[in-house]
């Protein structure tokens, strides 16, 4: 099986992130550990360096426990959360996990949603953590 994590250094992603632990022990999985940069002019190397050291430190909990792990750092044009959705469609992606920040109804339709945004187009299910 194939797990995929979407990761942004959140509390929540990190909980995310443990509750995939806890699963591909399970179910013997290899995890797939992915932030999305979006490329646009203001975004720096400094920026995506620092998210690869980020996603390359995570993977340390995983080689403890032998659970095949890789980290991605992925720089395109596409949302967050379309990133993901694509990622997970080319990568035969068995289960998504996400966390997810509690967000008024004005603040999901101002700011938008990846977690909704993966929820509603996953062509996997979606395990969603607080």
């Amino acid at each position: 099986m194939k797990f995929l994590v979407g990761y942004d250094g959140s509390n929540e992603s990190e909980t995310a992130l443990k509750e995939a632990q806890k699963h591909a022990n399970v179910f013997n999985a290899d995890i797939y550990i992915v932030t999305s940069l979006e490329q646009s002019s203001t975004l720096q190397k400094a920026e995506v360096e620092k998210a690869e050291g980020e996603l390359e430190y995570l993977r340390t909990p995983f080689n403890i426990d032998d659970i095949p792990c890789e980290t991605i750092v992925s720089v395109n044009y596409l949302s967050a959360g379309e990133d993901l959705i694509q990622f997970a469609k080319e990568n035969n992606i068995d289960e998504i996990f996400i966390g997810v920040k509690k967000r008024s109804k004005v603040g999901k339709f101002v700011f938008g949603s990846t977690s909704q945004y993966v929820i509603l187009n996953a062509p996997c299910p979606v395990v969603v953590v607080k």
